[in-house]
C-alpha cells in the first residue's frame, strides 16, 4: 500500500488495484478509515473528530490528485505523493 501523504500523525494511502468506489485509506494512531474520494464520506472505520475534519478538508483540496492516483493504482502504476496539510 503506497503512502501518498502524511501529516499531523495521519498517514494516507491507496491500495494497488483496489475495489470500487474510488477511495483512500487513512490511519491515525490505532484508528483507520476508508474515505470515498468522490463523496468525501467515510465508508468504513472511525477516527477522532478533529483529525477526521483535517483529513476531509485536505481531501477536498486534493480531490483531483487523489482521483489521478486512484487511476494509477488501478493500473498498477507508480503513485505520486500529494502535498501534506500545512
Amino acid at each position: 500500500m503506497p503512502t501518498i501523504s502524511m501529516f499531523r500523525g495521519i498517514k494516507i494511502y491507496i491500495n494497488w488495484n483496489d475495489h470500487q468506489p474510488p477511495h483512500f485509506h487513512a490511519t491515525y494512531g490505532g484508528y483507520q478509515v476508508i474515505v470515498s474520494i468522490n463523496e468525501l464520506e467515510v465508508i468504513e472505520g472511525s477516527m477522532p473528530n478533529k483529525q477526521l475534519k483535517m483529513l476531509l478538508g485536505w481531501a477536498a483540496f486534493h480531490m483531483e490528485e487523489l482521483l489521478e492516483n486512484w487511476e494509477l493504482a488501478k493500473n498498477k502504476q507508480e503513485l505520486f505523493p500529494i502535498e501534506p496539510l500545512r
